[in-house]
C-alpha cells in the first residue's frame, strides 16, 4: 500500500468515526432519554445521513 492510499484510508477512517458517533448519540438518546431529547433526533438524523453519505462519496472517489 503506497502511502497516498495509507493516508485517504485514515481520511476515510475519520470520516467513519464521525458517523459512527452521530448514531452512538441516537442510540444513547433512543437507550436512555428518549422522552427528553426526542426533538433532537431529527437533527441528528440529517446530520448521520450526511455524514455516511460524505464517507461513503469519499471510498468511491478514492477507490477504496
Amino acid at each position: 500500500m503506497t502511502e497516498q492510499q495509507k493516508e485517504f484510508k485514515k481520511e476515510w477512517s475519520k470520516k467513519k468515526r464521525i458517523a459512527m458517533e452521530i448514531a452512538s448519540e441516537i442510540h444513547d438518546i433512543v437507550e436512555d432519554t428518549i422522552w427528553t431529547d426526542y426533538k433532537k433526533m431529527p437533527e441528528l438524523s440529517e446530520k448521520l445521513i450526511s455524514a455516511v453519505e460524505d464517507a461513503q462519496a469519499y471510498k468511491i472517489e478514492k477507490g477504496l
